[in-house]
């Protein structure tokens, strides 16, 4: 599978995260049936900065940890869209991220 294909997989899915709702590199990776690509879905999320309809903010590590964030405009833009949404988020963690966690559906 090439690479373009594997972001537009990863991208069709983050596509469907729910407002107010965030997922994991690694649940996306899983849900394509790549268990171990989390690593590469990161790839994919950092690339996906000039596709307006792929919400990248919404995609977090498996802790809640805003790791993706250095790869937005702005010093804190991923953690103010976050909030536009109603998810606290306090030093770079998203707070009761159990509550805001949302798996995908395998494709």
């Amino acid at each position: 599978m090439s690479n373009d294909n594997f972001f537009e997989r990863v991208y069709a899915i983050v596509r469907q995260i729910p407002f107010g709702k965030v997922t994991s590199y690694g649940a996306i990776a899983k849900a394509l049936g790549t268990a171990r690509s989390a690593r590469m879905v990161g790839w994919a999320m950092n690339a996906s900065h000039n596709l307006q309809d792929v919400p990248a903010h919404r995609v977090v590590n498996r802790k809640g940890l805003l790791t993706g964030k250095m790869h937005f405009e702005g010093t804190n833009l991923m953690q103010q869209l976050l909030e536009n949404e109603g998810i606290i988020v306090v030093d770079n963690q998203i707070m009761d991220f159990e509550k805001h966690f949302w798996t995908p559906k395998s494709i």
